[in-house]
């Protein structure tokens, strides 16, 4: 898919998330909700960190270009070096390694390690990188037309206002971890969630997705998991266009409803 739809549908996860606390009477505080929809839609857009074209690959200037080049050449070599002997041969690294399951579980563990460990700098850092994808992949024409400098200060003013707000108490700073020294913890549950639902996106496209790496299935280890092929589609079809984004837009609008107590 396409990077507006990956965000979507990395927000909508995360608001249907809160309609299942909210139901299992565990409710989020509204700041979780907002932060993780946003820090969600953000990471729904990392997993392209293998494509030199991709919207992340714009989002920071030539140092998102770079790290792109960087992690494309680190996929690949990861590729050739544990393929099977069903696996063909392939020149690049796009949808390979970034775009599997231990990927996202190992990126999001990184990050909630950091927002432990780092203090309110790390949670600002992560606040503000995943806010800029968020409004690279969900304003996106705007953020298009708009300076990298003014899409960036946007990111930085908004980390700093929602770590302030999260930072009150009983506003989730501890959420779900509730013990000492666990504030934000939770910050890496997004992250990992807006990776799968996009490795999920990119399955039901033409191509496929490898989630399952390393765990090989027949001759595999990189099998392009996804569902039969005659009713995949091409990514920025018509599908995905118009019909998977308007139902992300529901779903998520619905879902933070409900998650907020309004439709219960």
């Amino acid at each position: 898919m396409m990077g507006p739809a990956h965000s979507l549908s990395g927000a909508a996860a995360w608001l249907l998330v809160g309609a299942v606390t909210y139901s299992l009477d565990r409710p989020m505080p509204w700041p979780v909700l907002l932060v993780g929809a946003l820090i969600c839609a953000g990471a729904a857009l990392a997993p392209d960190l293998d494509h030199k074209s991709a919207t992340i690959s714009r989002a920071f200037g030539p140092f998102s270009k770079w790290l792109c080049v960087v992690i494309e050449r680190l996929s690949c070599a990861v590729y050739k070096a544990t393929r099977k002997s069903g696996d063909p041969s392939r020149a690049g690294g796009h949808r390979t390694l970034t775009h599997t399951w231990l990927w996202a579980v190992a990126v999001g563990a990184g990050f909630s390690a950091l927002a432990v460990l780092g203090g309110r700098w790390a949670v600002l850092g992560i606040l503000f990188v995943h806010l800029v994808l968020a409004v690279e992949g969900l304003l996106w024409r705007a953020a298009r037309v708009s300076s990298d400098v003014l899409v960036w200060l946007l990111g930085a003013t908004s980390a700093w206002i929602l770590a302030g707000v999260l930072d009150r108490p009983g506003n989730g700073a501890d959420w779900l971890f509730t013990g000492a020294g666990q504030e934000y913890l939770w910050l890496g549950l997004p992250i990992v969630l807006g990776s799968l639902v996009h490795n999920v996106g990119d399955s039901i496209t033409v191509s496929g997705c490898p989630i399952l790496w390393p765990i090989p299935v027949g001759s595999r280890r990189w099998y392009p998991l996804g569902p039969p092929k005659p009713v995949r589609f091409k990514a920025g079809s018509w599908v995905e266009l118009k019909i998977l984004m308007p139902g992300f837009m529901l779903t998520g609008a619905l879902s933070g409803l409900w998650a907020l107590g309004f439709a219960g």
